[in-house]
């Protein structure tokens, strides 16, 4: 992760600046991507996992922020359902971060990369009923 911070003037009205932390970033997406029918889990380091389990959301867990001269860069790794369309999902995943992005930060991303790390089958119910 970088330790970059975006600034962005505040044009007209000559209050100050904005500065945006890639972590605040990286939390954004996450949501956002998360939030797509289709998309099991997202994916995170062993780190992440451990402090998920010890009861505190990790909303960046996945996501990857990278600032450059091109602009943001955002590559998102995440675990699929069973039997849905990847490039469809893909393609929502990428629409609502871009989307979730503009509307609460007013930044434009150069690229949203999805990246595909797994596949979720629905978890076999032992039957307990039987007749």
């Amino acid at each position: 992760m970088s330790e970059h911070v975006l600034e962005m003037e505040n044009g007209h009205n000559g209050l100050g600046k904005v500065e945006i932390a890639p972590e605040v970033i990286e939390v954004i997406a996450g949501i956002a991507a998360s939030e797509i029918e289709g998309v099991a889990q997202m994916r995170g380091n062993f780190a992440a996992g451990v402090v998920e389990r010890l009861g505190k959301k990790n909303h960046g867990k996945g996501v990857r922020v990278d600032l450059t001269d091109r602009g943001i860069i955002i590559d998102i790794y995440c675990v699929m359902n069973f039997g849905v369309s990847i490039p469809t999902v893909s393609q929502k995943i990428q629409e609502n971060v871009r989307q979730a992005l503009l509307t609460m930060t007013g930044l434009e991303t150069a690229e949203v990369n999805v990246h595909i790390v797994g596949v979720q089958f629905e978890s076999s119910k032992p039957e307990s009923e039987v007749e």
